[in-house]
C-alpha cells in the first residue's frame, strides 16, 4: 500500500462528511453520559480541517497530518480535540521525511498516535474510550501481513459496539459508574468513522 497526500486529503474529506452528518447522533451519544458536546466539536473541528487543507499544498503526508493536528488542537475543545490533535501530530512525526507511506510506516504512525493518547489522556484498553477502537485497529494492523481493508472497517465497527457494554473509567462518563453501561462511547464512534473513511479511501483509490 502507498498513503498519498492526495489520498490523506480525501480522508479528512471522507471523515468530515461522516461527522456532519452523524453530529446529531455524536451528540446523543455523549448526552447519555457525557458532556453532550462532542458532536458538535467534530463537526467544527473537522470542518475547519477541511478548509485549512483545501487551500494548502502539500509535499508530503506528514505535513499534511501535522496542519489537521494542528487544526484540532486550537478549534476543538473538551477532551477530543487535544486527544485527536495528539494522535494525528504523533503520526505526522512519525511520518517526517518519508517520502512513501507504505504499511509498515502508517502501522508505526498509528501505534505512536495510540502511545500519545495513552500518554495525554492516561487511558487504556477497556476504559471505554477511543482507545477501544484505536488499540485493536493497531493490533489487526500488527497482526496481519497484508492490510484488509474490509477486516479494517468491520474491526472499528465491532470493536466501537463493544464499548456499549464497557463500564466507564475515565471522563465524564466515570462518575456515573454503572450507569454508564448500555452506552456507546461518543469518541469511539467518532474513531470508527475516522477508520471507516480510511478503508473507504483506501478501497477508492486502491492504495
Amino acid at each position: 500500500m502507498n498513503l498519498t497526500v492526495n489520498a490523506t486529503l480525501k480522508w479528512m474529506e471522507k471523515m468530515n462528511e461522516k461527522v456532519q452528518s452523524n453530529k446529531e447522533y455524536l451528540t446523543e451519544l455523549d448526552q447519555a453520559i457525557g458532556d453532550g458536546d462532542h458532536g458538535i466539536n467534530m463537526s467544527r473541528g473537522f470542518q475547519e480541517v477541511v478548509n485549512k487543507i483545501s487551500v494548502t499544498s502539500y509535499e508530503t503526508v506528514s505535513d499534511c497530518l501535522k496542519d489537521v493536528a494542528m487544526t484540532l488542537m486550537t478549534k476543538v475543545g473538551g477532551a477530543s480535540g487535544p486527544l485527536y490533535g495528539t494522535a494525528f501530530l504523533k503520526m505526522s512525526i512519525s511520518l517526517r521525511g518519508k517520502d512513501k507511506v507504505d504499511g509498515m510506516a502508517l502501522i508505526l504512525a498509528i501505534d505512536e498516535a495510540v502511545k500519545g493518547m495513552i500518554q495525554r489522556g492516561k487511558a487504556a484498553v477497556g476504559n471505554k474510550t477511543m482507545l477501544d477502537v484505536w488499540i485493536p485497529i493497531l493490533n489487526l494492523f500488527q497482526e496481519k501481513q497484508s492490510i484488509n481493508w474490509n477486516d479494517v472497517e468491520r474491526t472499528a465497527k465491532n470493536s466501537m459496539e463493544k464499548t456499549r457494554e464497557m463500564l466507564a473509567i475515565k471522563g465524564r462518563a466515570a462518575y456515573l459508574k454503572e450507569r454508564s453501561i448500555g452506552h456507546i462511547d461518543a469518541g469511539s464512534a467518532s474513531s470508527f468513522y475516522l477508520f471507516q473513511s480510511l478503508a473507504e479511501v483506501a478501497r477508492e483509490c486502491e492504495i
